[in-house]
């Protein structure tokens, strides 16, 4: 699904966008962190601080009523012969625990430091099933 150019390309970035939308289709972007793996791109829940009435973000809500998602990962540069940008869109699972799910986590705190001083291990992934990938500028 992803070129060699795409890949390579997304291994260098640091930070993504990901788009979900509610069963209303109202959308909601952030950034976030993420790994390529063989079976989607990931992207964990990681420790937030506390609230009172603890709730699933956002984001997890949306994907439960409406699996379809995108990720956005781009550079850009004041030089726009540098401009790039890959698009992942498909349906998002939610990953409690499982095999994929502690690969996912191993991934993510291969892939960023500060994960290693968390404790991921009960916390959920989002996993992108890559069905269109698509790409345009300098992913060199």
């Amino acid at each position: 699904m992803f070129g060699e150019r795409q890949r390579t390309f997304l291994d260098s970035r640091r930070v993504g966008r990901l788009a979900t939308a509610d069963a209303g289709g109202r959308p909601h972007v952030v950034p976030v962190c993420f790994a390529l793996g063989a079976r989607g791109v990931y992207v964990t829940i990681d420790e937030k601080p506390k609230r009172e009435a603890p709730r699933p973000l956002k984001r997890i809500r949306n994907i439960l009523e409406n699996p379809s998602v995108a990720l956005v990962v781009d550079r850009y540069e004041e030089d726009w012969s540098c401009l790039g940008w890959v698009m992942v869109r498909g349906p998002a699972e939610i990953l409690e625990n499982g095999e994929e799910h502690d690969r996912a986590q191993a991934m993510l705190r291969d892939r960023y430091p500060q994960y290693r001083r968390m404790a991921l291990e009960g916390l959920p992934v989002i996993a992108i099933r890559a069905e269109r990938v698509t790409g345009w500028g300098n992913l060199g």
